[in-house]
């Protein structure tokens, strides 16, 4: 039986954080408050004094010097409310954040049109003069490649003013997300109507009980139909304001906007989508072997979730799971498993749900200190796989805090998800190989074809999603509520096929995610995804050039531009090959659960 604590004070110290690794008390992180506005004011005298080398330096210096103190700030807040978000200090703590980060961002904001403002022969001169600034040599080359895209200095402070304006859209939406919306009704054990969690709708979704999968999507799917015209004009407002600043920031659109920073072609995007689209015959063809296996005459949307190998439910107390990790990630060598135990040793990871806890997982590295892990662990199977997600994140800022300076030690978003899909890769595989139970080995197949479901293709449909929205948005188009419950409808025919029956609810779909107010995200979890499957088989084909590759790109932070990177590891993502390999292993997993009896 799983493990459950009623309060934060039952749970054994060892399966707790240790928030003195960041300061030993409240008054410690005031007193680094306090500094962080000091440091802020520094900057603030910067504006129009940045003449020479000398003070180019001195400004880059107080700013790095505050953006370490400000991470274990933010972290600190973040951290005490996450594991209580009923504790009233931690709230007011994260409001004094939020002071904080608007301080900061008024106190910064000149410094961009000011760098953009200098011809290149200036910069170069600055550099060429002043011996330290060497250190901030590539991150002043990469600001410099934006010059197009800043506006003056007054424009920029008007937009720096305005940006709590466009959050609105984002903040409306997580406010009726989490805050204000209200499930329908559902039957509980004793034939009760109760009305429905997100929490009941996770276990029930998967319930053998069709009846109840059936209850339960109708019931949670009722306030997003309900809403539908509201969330549809509050999302049209945020694809606009996208478009909009896109454009007044001389971007080709959007998509190249958010694609800049990181230095991806738009192809790259645009050859995800058509891969997808045209490797999803064995997406259709496991829909054929779900409908079958789950013995229904029409495959509905509340029917992809609930496993088609059932009965079998695995037990791992967490010891037992975190055992089972470093037997799992042993591929990738003595120091990466002696890393993972020092994790569990050394109290950085929070692991129990209790009462009021943040929901869901993390890693978030602290340059200077070390990774915390969140986690809500159910000494089950999903959660085994989680332990495994977020350590291969938290690896990742581990080594690449310990080899990187401040400035190159945080990795990109979009090579985050490599790190954490490889170890869920490699534990497939070992737990594959070490499974004699053929049911289990069924079981394991089917949850890793179920990964590659809702990580690859819903991301990519979810991408498509998005890009032709903002196309619409670019291009003066409606977006009211039936043009996109009308869009979404169609990708998920496209992607899914037509062996879906689908329910009404199914178009509904779109205004349920919040990643869609992070515009232009999620294609980073397919990318990375089949990124790290490329990489991890190949690991376990003993391809030691590919380990060695690999711990290297672990320790590089973003010394390097994200695809650069991925190259060295021998991932080109400006091909198909990736998405192809990819899907060869899909279709291979499909058929091999279709060749079981079971």
């Amino acid at each position: 039986m799983a493990k459950t604590y009623n309060n934060r004070t039952d749970v054994p110290d060892h399966e707790k954080w240790d928030l003195t690794d960041l300061y030993k008390d409240e008054s410690a992180w005031q007193e680094d408050v306090k500094q962080s506005y000091e440091l802020a004011d520094k900057l603030q005298t910067f504006n129009g004094k940045i003449d020479d080398s000398t003070s180019l330096l001195q400004y880059l210096k107080t700013q790095e010097e505050l953006s370490l103190i400000v991470r274990k700030v933010f972290a600190y807040a973040m951290f005490r409310q996450d594991i209580d978000t009923r504790d009233s200090k931690a709230q007011k703590l994260n409001g004094q954040t939020a002071q904080l980060s608007v301080k900061i961002s008024e106190s910064t904001a000149f410094f961009m049109p000011f760098l953009l403002s200098l011809d290149k022969k200036t910069l170069e001169q600055y550099i060429q003069e002043e011996a330290e600034l060497a250190y901030f040599e590539d991150s002043l080359w990469k600001s410099f490649r934006e010059k197009e895209h800043v506006l003056s200095k007054e424009q920029e402070q008007l937009l720096s003013q305005l940006h709590e304006t466009f959050q609105a859209p984002s903040n409306t939406y997580n406010m009726f997300n989490n805050a204000d919306i209200s499930f329908g009704d559902v039957t509980d054990e004793d034939g009760n109507q109760v009305q429905l969690t997100r929490g009941m709708y996770s276990k029930l979704i998967e319930d053998e009980d069709r009846s109840k999968r059936q209850e339960a999507y109708k019931a949670y799917y009722k306030p997003y139909v309900e809403m539908n015209n509201t969330i549809a004009t509050n999302y049209a407002s945020e694809v606009k304001t996208n478009a909009a600043l896109a454009k007044v920031r001389n971007y080709s659109s959007a998509l190249g906007e958010a694609l800049f920073s990181d230095d991806i072609p738009v192809e790259v995007y645009d050859n995800l989508l058509q891969s997808a689209k045209d490797n999803s015959k064995p997406l259709h063809d496991y829909a054929k072997l779900r409908k079958e296996r789950l013995g229904v005459d029409e495959l509905r949307q509340y029917d992809l979730n609930v496993p088609i190998v059932q009965g079998v439910k695995a037990e791992i107390p967490y010891d037992e799971a975190y055992d089972t990790m470093l037997k799992a990630l042993k591929p990738l060598g003595e120091d990466y498993v002696a890393q993972l135990e020092l994790f569990r040793d050394k109290r950085y990871i929070d692991v129990r749900e209790t009462k009021a806890k943040r929901s869901g997982a993390y890693n978030m590295g602290v340059y200077g200190v070390h990774p915390f892990v969140l986690l809500n662990h159910h000494d089950d199977l999903n959660s085994l796989f989680t332990l495994v997600h977020e350590m291969g994140h938290a690896l990742h800022s581990h080594y690449s805090s310990k080899e990187q300076p401040q400035i190159t030690a945080n990795y990109k978003i979009f090579v985050a998800e490599v790190a954490s899909t490889v170890n869920e890769v490699l534990l497939i595989q070992y737990l594959l190989k070490n499974t004699e139970d053929e049911r289990m080995r069924a079981y394991l197949l089917n949850h890793f074809i179920e990964q590659f479901r809702g990580t690859f293709f819903t991301q990519v449909m979810f991408a498509d999603f998005e890009k032709q929205t903002h196309e619409r948005a670019e291009s003066g188009e409606p977006l009211d509520a039936e043009s996109l419950n009308e869009l979404y409808e169609g990708l998920f025919r496209t992607y899914f096929g037509e062996e879906l029956v689908f329910d009404d609810e199914v178009k509904y779909g779109w205004s349920r995610i919040p990643h869609f107010y992070r515009a232009f995200y999620v294609y980073q979890y397919a990318t990375g995804f089949v990124s790290a499957i490329d990489i991890a088989m190949r690991i376990l084909d003993g391809d030691k050039e590919t380990l060695d590759n690999y711990l290297t790109f672990l320790a590089s932070g973003s010394k390097k531009d994200p695809l650069e990177l991925l190259n060295e590891t021998g991932v080109d993502l400006t091909t198909s090959a990736p998405v192809e390999n990819a899907m060869k292993m899909f279709k291979e997993t499909v058929e091999e659960l279709r060749a079981m009896d079971v």
